[in-house]
């Protein structure tokens, strides 16, 4: 036997016409059979409706047991239902913490594939430079050609600020010979222009 709902309960409310269904028809028969047993004329009538009650009492006592049997039913439904939920709940809980545990345990496994990709690279690139010794070696070579090399730097400036030097005295004197030059030729336009006033304007 099914539980029953509580929609299948209020439909069967709504649906309901007349004396009524169910427990509210046997309760409308108990009630109609008791006012006629009052006003039952003879002791044969009255005998009938009693037995007519008494029947009407055992089909209310028949529904409610049935009523109280589903009722516990539906709570040990209930019950096993809240069981079988927190088995589950349970049970997912538990997948949650294996799934976080083989998350840790995959990035672990990457970090130390990395490590060891890592490691396999420096240790095929020091394959393939030489020892301390002779890049030691190869250190000091460099650094006394850096030294000699700063010597030569050091002289090329000094010949370079040399030049540089001669090329500003050479500048200095070229333009001194430029004003000489100038000087000289503004002086020679003054005496020719005198010349030619005097020749212009003759004594008496």
């Amino acid at each position: 036997m099914g539980a029953v709902t509580d929609d299948e309960v209020i439909r069967k409310r709504l649906l309901i016409d007349g004396d009524g269904a169910g427990d509210d028809r046997r309760i409308n028969l108990l009630v109609k059979s008791f006012i006629k047993w009052c006003n039952s004329g003879s002791q044969e009538e009255g005998y009938s409706q009693y037995q007519r009650m008494l029947s009407t009492l055992s089909q209310c006592e028949f529904s409610m047991g049935k009523t109280l049997l589903v009722y516990d039913m539906n709570l040990r439904e209930m019950e096993n239902y809240e069981k079988i939920y927190k088995e589950i709940e349970c049970s997912i809980a538990g997948a949650h913490e294996k799934i976080a545990e083989c998350k840790k345990q995959i990035l672990q496994a990457k970090r130390i594939r990395k490590n060891r990709q890592e490691y396999d690279a420096l240790a095929k690139v020091i394959q393939h430079h030489p020892d301390r010794h002779e890049t030691l070696k190869e250190l000091e070579a460099l650094g006394k050609e850096l030294e000699h090399l700063s010597h030569i730097k050091e002289s090329v400036e000094d010949k370079l600020e040399l030049r540089r030097k001669q090329f500003h005295v050479l500048l200095s004197t070229i333009h001194e010979l430029q004003q000489t030059l100038e000087n000289d030729d503004k002086l020679s336009e003054v005496d020719e222009a005198q010349e030619s006033a005097m020749e212009a304007d003759p004594k008496p």
